[in-house]
């Protein structure tokens, strides 16, 4: 930090020096800073170092008229009277300083002997960083007084940074401009941080007077109940008028318990801004004579709109995310159900026509896990046993559902005795026509096994291929493998036919 803000005081200084030597404005002079810094390739601190100081003033200033020391003598501040520096256009680029009273003294502690007759710039580089030179120079072309306190100003001298906080006024005094300043001083620092406190943390005091009627608020007070300052205060009586009408109690006990039961109370209640409706949070007190009368209310308001926004955005956040919750574990359940309805069995034996079938499913636990397995092995009536497994896309409820419409659409059409290439076909165009408009997909296996021949006559529908064990060997069976159920609207499936031994 401290490097930094090092490189930031040379810069700063730098600016002034090259606007001096320049004869052009600080941002004109820091634009040329900048290229100066990409033609020759170094940091901009670098190159700002070596932009030398502007040569000392060989004449002797010109003697200011009488008036002018006259004017400077009654100020009882450090002060200067400047005259323009303009460049070949007529513009404004510097100012210099004529006179300076016996006040005077810069942050960085130079004194009036060693500023008259020097360039405002050279003498206070700051003014550039501050923006005071735009000010002095606003000052001087429209006639406008300036008063600018607290101001935060940094002096840049010898690439050192004297920093200060100042009250600056300035005035347009015939062909020049007035210039004043002061640093604040303790009582006027804490004042001045005080009320910036109250800006950071949106607090503000107040004071209403029982006895004259006479209410003090600070700035603060008026931003937050949205009042014009030429208004003045509100009396404690108006209060009421600019709550809300559901949070009038809430004042009323307030009233009360400062005024009857003579105690302090802390509320909060709701009023109508100018901008919409603010909270306020409000700590008030009762300020009492010697006989315990109350002969002030004092008040300590802050505003917490922005948390009670945030409390809100966070309680909807939670509610929407307890009601997804609740969906999803509702959708878990349906789901678990309906697998247990479409699948019962998770493991055994089914023993069948020649032979068994060994039965081994773990579900996922999760919703986002639960996916669309299922299989099929049951006896026709032709005496083949029709063996089947497949997966529906995606998990969930919605893979669910498509297990149940491709298994429950394979049993129906298994009865028709139609060799498996053809009921993939016609398990395709059912997944197709029945979900118009929607892409669902899913894979399976359909196969029909004689137990006479002991063959496994099967179509691959995009599904991973069986494994054969043989002599305790596994290997994967070759057969010809078809597109996606439900992929195309209209789709053709090869068999493959396999021995099996018993």
């Amino acid at each position: 930090m401290r490097h930094h803000m090092r490189n930031e005081a040379i810069i700063d200084e730098a600016t002034a020096r090259l606007a001096s030597n320049l004869g052009i404005r600080p941002d004109e002079a820091a634009e040329q800073l900048a290229r100066m810094a990409r033609h020759s390739g170094l940091d901009l601190a670098e190159v700002a170092r070596g932009i030398e100081r502007p040569a000392e003033p060989q004449a002797e200033p010109p003697e200011p008229p009488p008036w002018v020391r006259g004017m400077l003598d009654a100020v009882h501040a450090s002060a200067f009277y400047l005259t323009p520096v303009k460049d070949d256009t007529g513009r404004v680029v510097d100012f210099l300083i004529l006179a300076a009273n016996k006040h005077a003294k810069t942050v960085s502690g130079r004194k009036a002997q060693e500023l008259r007759g020097r360039r405002l710039l050279t003498a206070t580089p700051g003014v550039a960083g501050s923006g005071l030179l735009d000010d002095y120079v606003a000052v001087y072309e429209s006639g406008e007084s300036l008063h600018r306190v607290p101001l935060e100003y940094v002096e840049v001298m010898d690439y050192l940074l004297w920093p200060a906080t100042l009250s600056v006024r300035a005035a347009r005094v015939d062909d020049g401009v007035l210039v004043s300043w002061r640093p604040l001083d303790d009582e006027e620092l804490l004042v001045s941080g005080w009320e910036r406190a109250q800006r950071l943390a949106e607090v503000g005091w107040g004071e209403w007077n029982l006895a004259t009627e006479r209410t003090l608020w600070t700035a603060q007070m008026y931003e937050m109940f949205g009042r014009d300052r030429t208004e003045g205060p509100m009396a404690l009586e108006d209060l009421p008028s600019v709550v809300l009408q559901e949070d009038l109690p809430i004042v009323d006990d307030q009233i009360r318990s400062l005024l009857e039961f003579r105690e302090a109370v802390e509320t909060e209640y709701r009023i109508q801004h100018r901008h919409g409706v603010r909270h306020l949070c409000v700590y008030s007190e009762p300020i009492l004579d010697v006989d315990g009368v109350p002969v002030k209310v004092r008040c300590l308001v802050q505003d917490v709109t922005k948390n009670r926004r945030r409390e809100r955005a966070l309680a909807v956040a939670h509610e929407r995310a307890t009601k997804e919750q609740e969906r999803a574990e509702q959708e878990h359940r349906i789901t678990v159900q309906l697998q247990n309805t479409i699948l019962p069995m998770r493991r055994g034996l089914v023993h069948l026509p020649g032979l068994t079938v060994g039965v081994r499913y773990l579900p996922g636990e999760e919703l986002t896990k639960l996916g669309g397995d299922w299989f099929k092995a049951r006896l026709i009536t032709d005496g083949r046993v029709l063996l089947a497994i497949g997966d529906a896309m995606g998990h969930g409820l919605t893979a669910a559902s498509i297990m149940l419409q491709m298994r429950s659409g394979l049993a129906g059409l298994a009865y028709t005795g139609a060799p498996a290439g053809q009921l993939a076909t016609w398990l395709n165009d059912l997944i197709v026509h029945s979900n118009e408009g929607v892409t669902v997909t899913g894979t399976a296996i359909i196969g029909h096994f004689d137990p006479a021949e002991r063959t496994f006559s099967w179509t691959n529908a995009g599904h991973p291929a069986p494994i054969l064990i043989r002599d305790g060997r596994a290997r994967v069976v070759e057969g010809v493998a078809g597109t996606l159920l439900g992929a195309f609207d209209a789709a053709e499936f090869d068999m493959t036919v396999t021995r099996l031994e018993p």
